[in-house]
């Protein structure tokens, strides 16, 4: 029993050792191991990013700039 708990001490360290150690390696690089990256829902991993969220298509970036919100002057 003490001899599996020890083993099992020194396992544990061992492996946070090797996982801090693949943090590090992948700090800057483009794609994480999937053990690596953050849990979240299904739904929410396919969700689009921030980024692709606000983009506009090129017809619409033309119709904002030619026709712009119109301005009323209101009188008191």
């Amino acid at each position: 029993n003490v001899i599996r708990k020890s083993i099992a001490r020194v396992l544990t360290v061992m492996n946070q050792k090797a996982r801090n150690n693949l943090r590090e390696y992948c700090k800057n690089k483009k794609y994480l191991p999937l053990d690596l990256q953050p849990k979240k829902t299904r739904a929410i991993r396919r969700r689009l990013t921030k980024h692709e969220t606000s983009l506009k298509t090129e017809k619409q970036r033309k119709k904002d700039i030619h026709f712009p919100p119109r301005k009323y002057a209101v009188r008191a």
